[in-house]
């Protein structure tokens, strides 16, 4: 059983902008765990959906969507020194919130970087600039000489945001049971180093949503476990992963960015058309898609070491995801639709009869294989633990609880990303929703069972290779 107590006393109002999937199962987790009266809190959302959970907690909620020449006149009077502004919206941008917040002194945290309606999918627009990184590029260019700013706390969910923190555990695990003898990690450059040493050459963020609901998908419907936009927003965007230095061969379709980082390469083609090999201790070996995430590109950069255009130490990182069922035949047929939405969007939740959602981290390359470290929960856990979320949305708004508590006891950090909070103070206020939080060895490699039915030019003597393949 969950002890509810109270973490932190909140003094200022909460606005949350968006009230879809995450905002409806994570209002009873910030009221469970911090100190407030729900009249400190006010939604604004899109439209009416879900808004019966909100009046339930007696907190105030009015619809008006987020455009560029509203989000000021709307928000301005509801922000003031030290409120919070909680972005749970789709195709609102995260840097317009930003600045206002800087410009009003209040705290920030949002699940994913967005820009505004449209800027995922606009042809007119090159594709380097319809990706993560750049999307990235620009909020980090939103901090403060000194980064003494209002604490603005970028793409905290499950991933991104848990999953940084699962890798820095992962890292101490390998390290402990391989017998490598490191310091403990402090800095930034420590955990890379700690990465370098244990041989990590690759990390998945891999997972696998088993959730089934009463009724199947019908024609022309998006099923889903979490956001519909969202997720379709992020599987129209093209594939990205970090790029480590291990690798030798460059994908014929892909491109690098001309500034920044240097991090990560994006593929000019959707993620929701590219499948990556996989592996998670319940599910085994599967297929997933590599959606385009910001903690592939913010894990790689934060594991680099060196030079960023020249780096000594850089893992490849990668988002390796299998949806529910439903929610890949969707993508089927959405595909088969010539990437134009179905007419009708589900979002799975109170009809789920079970299933789990298995996410982790998976590091390769290292001493005994490799390592995955995660949640595994299901439905009927979830359903124990808080009420109007799926085991998807938990793995999510647990995070997002836990760095807004983050984020009112150091409200002056200026912008940061998950990598750079303590990830045991994050695990430790997420690891009550987490289900069964698990690590597993295992010899699995992305070469492991093939060319026995077909031959395949593989390239054997390194198999932590970057290998994906293309759906067309």
């Amino acid at each position: 059983m969950v002890e509810f107590r109270k973490e932190h006393a909140f003094k200022g109002r909460l606005v949350m902008v968006g009230f879809g999937t995450v905002g409806q199962g994570v209002l009873p987790l910030l009221l469970r765990h911090i100190e407030m009266q729900p009249q400190q809190i006010q939604i604004i959302a899109a439209d009416d959906e879900g808004l019966s959970v909100a009046r339930e907690y007696g907190v105030a909620c009015e619809v008006m969507p987020m455009m560029p020449d509203n989000y000021k006149p709307w928000l301005e009077p509801r922000l003031a020194q030290r409120d919070f502004l909680l972005n749970l919206s789709v195709d609102v941008s995260s840097a317009a919130l930003i600045e206002l917040c800087r410009e009003k002194g209040a705290l920030y945290l949002d699940t994913c970087i967005e820009p505004w309606e449209g800027g995922y999918v606009d042809p007119s627009l090159p594709t380097a600039m319809r990706t993560n990184y750049a999307l990235r590029e620009a909020a980090l260019a939103l901090r403060r000489p000194g980064r003494s700013g209002p604490t603005a706390v970028l793409t905290h969910g499950a991933n991104p945001g848990l999953v940084s923190h699962l890798v820095k555990q992962a890292l101490l695990d390998v390290a402990a049971d391989t017998g490598a003898e490191v310091p403990t990690p402090h800095t930034r450059a420590d955990w890379a180093r700690l990465a370098q040493v244990l041989g990590v050459k690759v990390i998945h963020i891999a997972e696998r949503d088993t959730q089934v609901g009463k009724t199947r998908k019908r024609l022309g419907e998006f099923v889903n476990t979490w956001s519909v936009d969202a997720f379709v927003d992020e599987g129209f965007q093209p594939s990205e992963l970090g790029w480590g230095t291990h690798e030798r061969h460059f994908p014929v379709d892909a491109g690098r960015h001309e500034r920044g980082s240097q991090a990560a390469i994006y593929l000019n083609r959707p993620g929701a058309s590219t499948r990556v090999r996989s592996w998670a201790p319940l599910a085994g070996p599967f297929h997933g898609f590599l959606i385009t995430h910001a903690e592939s590109i913010s894990i790689a950069d934060h594991l680099t070491l060196g030079d960023c255009d020249n780096p000594e130490y850089r893992p490849t990182v990668h988002y390796a995801y299998h949806p529910c069922d439903d929610a890949v035949l969707s993508l089927h047929e959405l595909a088969g639709r010539n990437w134009r939405l179905q007419e009708r969007k589900r979002v799975l939740k109170d009809e789920i009869v079970s299933g789990i959602d298995e996410l982790g981290v998976l590091l390769m390359g290292h001493a005994k294989g490799a390592y995955w470290y995660g949640s595994q929960l299901s439905i009927e856990q979830t359903r124990r633990l808080c009420p109007y979320n799926s085991a998807t949305s938990l793995q999510v708004t647990a995070p997002v609880m836990a760095a807004a508590i983050w984020a009112m006891r150091n409200p002056a950090r200026d912008v940061v990303e998950p990598d750079d909070l303590p990830f045991e103070e994050i695990l430790a206020l997420c690891r009550p929703y987490l289900g069964d939080v698990v690590g597993a060895y295992t010899d699995w490699t992305p070469l492991a069972g093939r060319a026995w039915l077909f031959d395949e030019d593989l390239d054997r003597d390194d198999p932590w290779q970057f290998k994906n393949f293309r759906v067309v």
